[in-house]
């Protein structure tokens, strides 16, 4: 049993927050709002989602691209983050778990992900 106004709060925070339906496995490109002194600006960050845990306000997913020197990056989002502008869904991915960790491990054709098939 929840308390109400911890909902209320919850509901408070997410109102004008455009989310898309995600899971891990997802492709995606979530602009991130930088603050460089006095100047701001927007910095995409794409790569897979690799999981997606907590609730509510506390909600985070994390994602992993290869960056440069095929290191891999990770980074972890708070889902109603202030400095996330928006988050896209680039492609849909078929996997069997929740936690995409194993990732981690692979590199090249064996990291790659199958894509989800649209059913009619």
């Amino acid at each position: 049993m929840r308390n109400k106004y911890i909902d209320a709060f919850e509901a408070k925070q997410a109102d004008g927050k455009n989310i898309p339906d995600f899971r891990a496995g997802d492709t995606l490109r979530v602009a991130v709002t930088i603050k460089e002194g006095d100047k701001t600006r927007v910095q995409n960050f794409e790569g897979v989602c690799i999981a997606r845990r907590g609730e509510g306000t506390g909600e985070t997913f994390m994602i992993r691209k290869m960056g440069a020197n095929n290191v891999g990056v990770e980074r972890i989002f708070p889902i109603l983050s202030d400095s996330i502008e928006s988050i896209t869904v680039l492609r849909r991915g078929r996997v069997r778990r929740a936690k995409l960790f194993y990732l981690r491990e692979r590199k090249g054709k064996s990291a790659r992900i199958k894509e989800l098939k649209k059913s009619k």
